[in-house]
């Protein structure tokens, strides 16, 4: 299996009122986020990527008309959690995260990943923001009143 890419997106996945889906990893009990993922190749779009993820972890097509991507042009560069450093080349300690969300309706079915995700859940912002495990996730969320203009 070839190594991960070190740049990856984060889709942040709300209502209009600001409830945020989150999902919990099937890999770590207890570890929920928001979409993520990895580019398949150093020449693939980040609205792609961010589109893939979409879809491949919750099932929710971004149709560009009703279910909009939007790119919030912010990154995020962290250390990745020595848990998962074996997914990467050697050496490679730090991912570069683009942040992204999408607006749905909030009875938007949701088609899990099993091999990813073995739950979701909505919660209002705040809830949402608290319950991540990853720090840049959970600030993404709590900018998200802000990037929407109703902070």
């Amino acid at each position: 299996m070839p190594h991960k890419i070190p740049e990856s997106v984060l889709v942040v996945i709300h209502t209009s009122d600001l409830e945020v889906l989150l999902i919990e990893r099937a890999d770590k009990a207890g570890f929920w986020q928001s979409v993520t993922g990895s580019l398949d190749s150093l020449d693939e779009p980040l609205i792609s990527t961010a589109a893939r993820e979409l879809f491949e972890e919750t099932g929710i097509v971004a149709d560009g008309q009703t279910i909009v991507l939007r790119d919030w042009h912010m990154t995020n560069v962290y250390e990745i959690y020595p848990v998962w450093r074996h997914r990467y080349a050697p050496g490679v300690t730090q991912n570069t995260e683009h942040v992204f969300s999408v607006c749905v309706p909030r009875a938007v079915a949701i088609t899990l990943s099993a091999r990813e995700h073995v739950q979701h859940a909505w919660l209002p912002y705040l809830e949402a923001a608290d319950r991540c495990f990853s720090s840049s996730n959970a600030e993404a969320i709590l900018q998200l009143p802000q990037q929407l203009g109703q902070g």
